[in-house]
């Protein structure tokens, strides 16, 4: 099947239903025989992603700047670990490897990796599906404010549209297979 790139949080301190909702992510990506494509962590809701992934029976590819590594908060236990020398290469490298992209709720770092896949697929440097996973309205005030910069012209609405907005996993993963065929 296709290898999905998850962005997430790594924070240690999140309330369990954001870890409980990464690792139903990596089990249900590994249920449909995808491959997880992550950040290489294993703490937060990246470590639930990749232990969920796993304990249904999925591969993991992480991919972890060396620093990150030197934290001691690298995956160990996954299928493939490739090591960067910073955290751009790290998300060149996570494009690369990946041909879906799926946004789970996060802080700075996911949103970093979100813009910089939404942004290259605007300029045609890919054309991989992205879904954002908005559970319970998270993601609803950024949604509320790219709009309006849609409104504004400092958005296209064709580069809007290159983001498929979902409330669940099974929705989510139902949109980035029906572009993956």
């Amino acid at each position: 099947m296709a290898a999905i790139c998850v962005f997430c949080a790594s924070s240690r301190t999140l309330d369990q239903r954001w870890l409980d909702l990464a690792a139903e992510t990596g089990a249900e990506l590994a249920r449909r025989g995808h491959t997880l494509v992550s950040g290489g962590g294993c703490v937060g809701m990246m470590g639930a992603l990749a232990d969920g992934a796993r304990a249904a029976g999925g591969r993991t590819l992480g991919v972890i700047p060396q620093a990150l590594v030197d934290l001691e908060v690298a995956d160990l236990a996954s299928d493939e670990l490739l090591v960067t020398d910073s955290m751009a290469s790290r998300k060149t490298l996570m494009i690369e490897k990946s041909d879906a992209f799926l946004t789970l709720p996060g802080g700075l770092g996911t949103l970093d990796e979100l813009f910089e896949v939404w942004t290259t697929a605007t300029l045609a440097l890919h054309t991989k599906p992205m879904v954002l996973i908005d559970t319970d309205g998270f993601y609803r005030p950024l949604l509320d404010w790219l709009g309006a910069l849609a409104d504004q012209h400092f958005l296209k609405p064709a580069g809007l549209g290159l983001l498929t907005v979902a409330d669940s996993i099974p929705t989510a993963l139902d949109a980035l297979e029906s572009h993956l065929t």
